[in-house]
């Protein structure tokens, strides 16, 4: 699947260490992941939803 997701991203906690970082992209309801070392590799895509939910487990430390 082509999906041109735009406004990629970096975490600010990243702070451009180490380069073992991902970005995240957007597209219409859908969310793509990428390994900033190889921005032109795979993309892991995923719905709007299931994302939201994946961080905010995340910010409650389900994870």
């Amino acid at each position: 699947m082509r999906v041109d997701f735009h406004r990629w991203r970096t975490s600010t906690y990243s702070n451009g260490g180490g380069g073992e970082c991902v970005e995240v992209g957007s597209a219409p309801n859908l969310v793509g992941i990428r390994d900033s070392k190889n921005r032109d590799g795979d993309v892991l895509i995923v719905d709007t939803t299931s994302f939201t939910r994946f961080i905010t487990a995340v910010k409650n430390e389900r994870y």
